[in-house]
């Protein structure tokens, strides 16, 4: 089965329409979730540090992934893990007490970053089975748009319907979604081929480790300077977005919860009209192979937001400029975010696409929080001076995307 020419085929309608019920369940669990320990516990630091432990599985289990991605049917592969979140979440509401819900969370949120770490490598390697040539970065855009969708939705439902019924309806929710999502996945149809040889795990495992490796840094080289950039990008976009946004919002305008949602909203429409723009801008993207402008975009993105706290001018006009900036920012990462993607989907062969998209994410969730620690510090140390942090990031993204079109 060859992929198809035409972007919404059966198949891909399919894992959209998954995607779409996975993604709102997995966003309402850990809304509810998240609100059931604060008002637990009173502390946000605890459900940060039950979160932190939760991402390291997915991180040092992100490459099995891949290679199970490579090795194994990738349509009954999604089938299992959606059908066993199910079970999972399902058995998690059933026994959860006053007495041990903590325990119960902690295991379920852990045992939801393990799953994730073979799901996220292995819908990534479906597309290009899925799809052909521009399609495959529309794909993409696509995908990206249905996430931003269960995000910009599901905050608000999943928070309203908390409030009204309570943890574990929402948790029955989420489960429902999660089989929805199995079915409609028992439906795709991808090609899959049975390995002939027969070796033991622990060879299977150094063996293609060692060829994907090898394609990385020796084959194709483009694939690692492109997980580089993937890598720089998310370092400082996310560190600015996730940890300076709501600290300049919230402690240095002083504004309250309000102006923080509304910017929350706010870019994730930012978000959706970045995939967009990379479905619109595939062909233009194609001929140019501009990756450093995508990159440089970023950086004078940055720049009204770091100017605006140089002027003696109301919180608010302050609050606009900047939620324009950082949502330009979400726009721009988002188009160079799909692109890359993309181009590593295409570059990649089949037999070794789920391995090769798994180290993007691993990379990806080991960058990111460094980040947001680096960030951290900085924008406690010039609470004062914002702009001491905003404009040399912005220049230095410049510098950057320069040098990047240089090579």
């Amino acid at each position: 089965m060859q992929p198809s020419r035409s972007l919404f085929t059966p198949n891909f309608i399919l894992l959209i329409l998954g995607q779409l019920t996975s993604l709102f369940g997995n966003f309402i669990l850990k809304l509810a979730l998240s609100m059931y320990v604060l008002e637990v516990t009173g502390s946000a630091a605890a459900f940060a540090g039950i979160l932190s432990l939760a991402t390291v599985p997915t991180i040092l289990l992100t490459p099995f992934g891949g290679i199970l991605a490579d090795r194994a049917n990738r349509r009954n592969i999604m089938v299992a893990l959606d059908t066993l979140t199910g079970i999972c979440v399902l058995s998690a509401a059933l026994f959860i007490s006053g007495e041990n819900d903590l325990a119960v969370i902690s295991m379920l949120l852990i045992i939801l970053s393990v799953f994730g770490a073979f799901e996220t490598p292995t819908v990534q390697a479906c597309i290009p089975t899925m799809l052909t040539g521009d399609n495959i970065m529309k794909g993409n855009a696509v995908v990206n748009q249905t996430a931003s969708l269960s995000y910009l939705t599901a905050p608000l439902l999943g928070g309203i319907f908390y409030t009204a019924f309570g943890l574990q309806p929402v948790m029955f929710a989420s489960v429902l979604c999660f089989f929805i999502t199995a079915l409609f996945e028992c439906f795709i149809r991808l090609p899959y081929q049975r390995p002939a040889d027969r070796q033991n795990v622990l060879t299977i495992i150094r063996q293609d480790f060692t060829e994907s490796m090898h394609y990385i840094v020796k084959e194709q080289t483009s694939v690692a300077k492109m997980l580089l950039l993937t890598a720089v990008s998310r370092f400082f976009v996310m560190g600015i977005l996730m940890v300076g946004f709501p600290f300049m919002v919230r402690s240095v305008l002083q504004l309250n919860a309000r102006y923080y949602g509304a910017a929350e909203s706010a870019l994730a429409i930012a978000t959706i009209l970045g995939s967009a723009a990379a479905g619109l801008l595939t062909a233009t993207l194609k001929k140019t192979h501009n990756t450093s402008a995508l990159l440089a975009s970023l950086g004078v993105c940055m720049m009204p937001a770091g100017i605006i706290f140089l002027l003696p001018v109301n919180p608010l006009v302050k609050y606009g400029v900047t939620l324009l900036s950082f949502c330009g920012m979400q726009i721009a990462i988002s188009i160079f975010s799909i692109y890359i993607v993309s181009l590593i989907q295409q570059k990649t062969p089949n037999h070794l696409i789920g391995k090769v998209m798994a180290y993007t994410s691993a990379i990806t969730l080991c960058v990111q929080p460094l980040g947001q620690i680096v960030y951290g510090f900085l924008f406690d140390r010039f609470q004062d001076t914002v702009s001491l942090v905003l404009l040399p990031t912005g220049i230095l993204v410049c510098i950057l995307g320069l040098w990047q079109r240089k090579r």
